[in-house]
């Protein structure tokens, strides 16, 4: 992975703070259309799958800063609840399993070191459903709760890890 790549993901939190502002402050202040929102959600689902959640929503942002104040309590699982209301969510939760870009693993590469799963929400949250390498478990980032942070991606030693279209993967 290049180190522009794995730089992008550790500003995520920054990245979320400057595009969330900015859009809370085009809805707010200058009257921007929800639905060039939905919009633009929905096609972000289409190439990217659920991203929005954690690199654009204000709401996200807002959350992404309770979780920080537990990182391993409850506070941490109401990321998921916050969601409910959000067709943007809805919609890109499920484009997660068809869209372009995917997290993906190698298997040859992979050292099942277990510290992608270890940086995932998803497996902090149910850890005997999901996993990124053990392969009898399912995937979080094929899930609709996956909201492609990619610490997974940006954590792995090996670069077994990819997010993109074209990742050499032995399993989805």
């Amino acid at each position: 992975m290049s180190k522009f790549f794995k730089t992008l993901i550790n500003s995520r939190i920054i990245i979320l703070a400057v595009l969330g502002i900015t859009l809370y402050l085009a809805l707010a202040r200058f009257n921007f259309s929800l639905w060039y929102v939905l919009g633009a959600g929905i096609f972000l689902g289409v190439i990217f799958g659920k991203v929005f959640c954690r690199w654009v929503c204000p709401l996200g942002l807002l959350m992404e800063l309770l979780m920080s104040l537990s990182p391993n309590g409850k506070i941490r699982q109401m990321y998921q609840y916050h969601k409910i209301g959000c067709p943007i969510a809805w919609i890109s939760g499920w484009l997660n399993k068809f869209s372009l870009l995917r997290i993906r693993i190698n298997n040859d590469s992979c050292k099942n070191c277990g510290i992608c799963d270890k940086q995932c929400y998803i497996v902090a949250m149910e850890p005997a459903k999901y996993s990124l390498y053990k392969a009898d478990l399912e995937k979080p980032g094929s899930s609709y709760t996956c909201s492609k942070c990619l610490k997974c991606v940006a954590s792995c030693p090996n670069g077994s890890l990819q997010y993109n279209i074209f990742a050499n993967s032995n399993r989805k």
